[in-house]
C-alpha cells in the first residue's frame, strides 16, 4: 500500500498543478469506499478556491475557502493528473476538474480509501504521533515511549501513536541499518540504539521521497509514473536472499500478520 514517501510524493507532483484553482466540478463515479464518500461533497466544494495542500501521516489534505478534504489512498489508491477528456478506467472512482483546465483523478481498484469533508477538523488526525521528518521525533521520544514494553521493535515503530508514517516497508529497512532485529523487545533497546534508529527512520523515509517511492504492485506518483526506492531496499521482500552485508541468508518471520525480513547475524 501506498506509504509515507508515496502519499509526500503524490503532494509534490500534483500540488503546483491545482493549487489556486477553483474547483469546478467533482464527479463521485463510486462514493463506497472504505470510508463513504461525504454525502453532498460535490455541491460542498463546487466553486470554493483550492487553497493549498498538506500530508499529515499518510492523509492529504485539501485545504479549501470553507474547511478541507481528507483523502486517503488505502490499499492500492493513486490520484493523477489526466487529460480531462481522457477516456475513464475502471476503479476511476472521483474526478475533479479546475478552473485552470486540470483535472485530478482518483483510481482505487480495491476501493480502501477516502474522501471526506469537515469545516473544522478531522477527527482521525486527533491522536496520531509526530512526523518522522521533524524534531518532535527523535531517539529519546522513542526510548521514553518503550519502557516497560514487552511489544516487539517493529510494531512498536510502525504504531501510529509512536510516530505516524513508518509502514513495514521503511521500518523493515531502518531498523536493517541499526543493526536491530525486529522481534526484539521494543523495553530492551537502549536510548543510544533509539538515538540510531531514529536517524536511520528519517534517512530510510527521506531518499524513498527523493526517489520517487516505492514501487509495489499499483502506486504510481501524480504523474503516472513510478518510484524507484524499490531498487535500493536491502531487506524488504528480500527473504532467503543473501544480506548485502554478511552474505548468509536473509530470515523471514511474521510479526503481527505482516512479514518481516531481516539478518540474524547483523541484526542483534
Amino acid at each position: 500500500m501506498p506509504e509515507l514517501p508515496e502519499v509526500e510524493t503524490t503532494l509534490r507532483g500534483i500540488e503546483p498543478h491545482i493549487s489556486g484553482s477553483v474547483i469546478e466540478q467533482l464527479r463521485v463515479y463510486n462514493g463506497s469506499l472504505r470510508w463513504p464518500v461525504t454525502e453532498g461533497i460535490s455541491e460542498i466544494v463546487k466553486g470554493q478556491r483550492l487553497l493549498s495542500l498538506t500530508r499529515r501521516a499518510k492523509y492529504l489534505l485539501l485545504h479549501l475557502e470553507q474547511g478541507s478534504m481528507m483523502v486517503h489512498l488505502g490499499m492500492s489508491g493513486s490520484l493523477r493528473l489526466v487529460d480531462p477528456g481522457s477516456e475513464r478506467r475502471k476503479h476511476d472512482h472521483i474526478e475533479m476538474h479546475m478552473s485552470n483546465g486540470k483535472c485530478l483523478r482518483y483510481h482505487d481498484p480495491r476501493r480502501f480509501g477516502a474522501w471526506l469533508w469537515s469545516q473544522d477538523g478531522h477527527p482521525q488526525l486527533d491522536h496520531l504521533g509526530p512526523e518522522p521528518l521533524t524534531e518532535a521525533f527523535n531517539g529519546k521520544r522513542l526510548f521514553d515511549l518503550s519502557r516497560q514494553r514487552k511489544i516487539a521493535v517493529k510494531p512498536f515503530i510502525m504504531d501510529n501513536k509512536t510516530v505516524v508514517g513508518v509502514g513495514n516497508i521503511y521500518a523493515s529497512e531502518a531498523l536493517f541499518r541499526s543493526g536491530i532485529r525486529p522481534d526484539r523487545s521494543a523495553g530492551r533497546i537502549s536510548q543510544q540504539r533509539y538515538k540510531e534508529l531514529a536517524g536511520h527512520i528519517k534517512d530510510v523515509l527521506q531518499a524513498a521521497i527523493e526517489q520517487g517511492g516505492t514501487t509495489l504492485r499499483d502506486f504510481v506518483n501524480g504523474n503516472g509514473e513510478p518510484g524507484y526506492f524499490q531498487q535500493t531496499l536491502m531487506v524488504y521482500g528480500r527473504g532467503t536472499e543473501p544480506c548485502i552485508n554478511c552474505q548468509k541468508p536473509l530470515r523471514e518471520i511474521r510479526l503481527g500478520q505482516r512479514s518481516s525480513v531481516f539478518c540474524a547475524h547483523c541484526q542483534r
